[in-house]
């Protein structure tokens, strides 16, 4: 709870009323008494309770959520401009809604929730949603609930994934959407996609990669859907080599290609990028102009950051390596359990073991829809840097 934080750990709780039951609302006081705010308390995680407000008056009623989503819904209108129809509308605790994740792909939303508190609180907060959306005269044909995340066990929910039911809306949908990104079209599966359906996060900085990309031969790594792959051939990429260790993952990439008539500009490629680097690199050619290195998380807890670095060393060390002087390189980590300083540290220490040098050319997070509360660490999670290889 220091400097704002909203969670308060099950350790630092002294007594507690008997009686409580799971993912009520509980008042959080100090042992001298003093009121330290609101929350929902979950009595088998470690995070015991989640502060909703510090405010001692406030009711936390229906229309206190109402105007939390309302709140969240201007904030995108604001900062997201044009790109409201695929984005995150609610990320959390930086909304107010802590545990909870909901996207936005056109005409569907993805939600994941992980707090005991807001699931037993889903069948009020969801409706309003979409009655907030639909008043704004936004399309909405469906909620599709994907509760597939192990972190649900710890708050003693089960792990699922389903249409959420809704009076007037049917349930017999696809949950196949398309979405519009940057000027690319993507196919979006949200029961079956990563995380809620597609990674909206690194939208703006897809956008820098393409800037850059014109007349360049680009190697993206851990492509995923395609989405680096598939803006570089936008911006005008002599060629897009993409590889990614999944078949799924590569199948569902070359259908956004053709989606786009970009088929002819990517070569698609199954492959662990560990081996990969290293074969590529032993050949003594510099067949690539820029490096895309968008991995998945490392390290989900701080045990495992020491393990995560290594890993984040070794190809970021490889892409230096086979770039030519003056080739670009697109580095990022998805962990907040890796903070900037030491992603950077570790950047440096692998241009140093490489014999290069690095020119920065931008230093960048998530998008604004993610939005970062300073006094929630865990809500800056998203490391983005493009450089030149000299």
């Amino acid at each position: 709870m220091q400097n704002g934080h909203p969670w308060i750990y099950a350790e630092d709780i002294i007594c507690c009323e008997e009686g409580i039951e799971n993912g009520a609302l509980v008042d959080a006081v100090t042992e001298g008494g003093k009121y330290l705010g609101t929350g929902l308390i979950s009595l088998k995680s470690k995070i015991r309770i989640r502060l909703l407000s510090r405010n001692a008056n406030e009711r936390f009623d229906e229309a206190f959520w109402k105007r939390r989503i309302e709140y969240a819904w201007s904030y995108r209108k604001t900062v997201m401009g044009d790109d409201i129809s695929c984005c995150r509308i609610i990320f959390g605790e930086a909304d107010g809604f802590p545990g909870l994740t909901v996207d936005r792909f056109s005409d569907l939303l993805s939600i994941q929730c992980l707090s005991y508190g807001l699931e037993i609180r889903k069948s009020m907060i969801y409706p309003l949603i979409l009655d907030v959306l639909q008043r704004d005269g936004q399309n909405i044909r469906g909620i599709y609930e994907r509760n597939d995340n192990p972190l649900r066990e710890r708050e003693g929910l089960t792990q699922e994934k389903a249409w959420f039911y809704i009076d007037g809306k049917s349930t017999h949908i696809s949950t196949l959407t398309t979405i519009t990104e940057n000027g690319i079209r993507y196919l979006v599966d949200v029961e079956n996609g990563q995380k809620t359906g597609f990674f909206l996060d690194q939208k703006y900085n897809r956008l820098a990669v393409s800037r850059i990309a014109k007349g360049k031969r680009v190697l993206d790594c851990f492509t995923h859907t395609g989405s680096f792959a598939l803006n570089a051939v936008k911006g005008g990429a002599d060629h897009v080599t993409a590889v990614d260790i999944s078949e799924f993952a590569i199948a569902l990439a070359r259908a956004n290609a053709e989606e786009n008539s970009f088929s002819d500009r990517i070569t698609f490629m199954t492959a662990d990028v560990f081996d990969l680097l290293p074969k590529l690199a032993s050949s003594g050619e510099k067949p690539f102009d820029l490096i895309i290195l968008d991995p998945p998380a490392f390290t989900k807890s701080r045990k495992t950051v020491s393990n995560a670095q290594r890993g984040y060393k070794e190809i970021n060390f490889r892409a230096m390596k086979l770039l030519p002087r003056g080739g670009y390189l697109a580095t990022a980590s998805c962990s907040h359990f890796m903070p900037a300083e030491q992603f950077e540290k570790m950047l440096l220490s692998a241009a140093e073991d490489a014999g290069v040098v690095l020119r920065q050319i931008e230093a960048r997070q998530q998008a604004a829809d993610h939005p970062v509360l300073w006094t929630i660490p865990e809500t800056d999670y998203l490391k983005f840097y493009l450089f030149q290889v000299v």
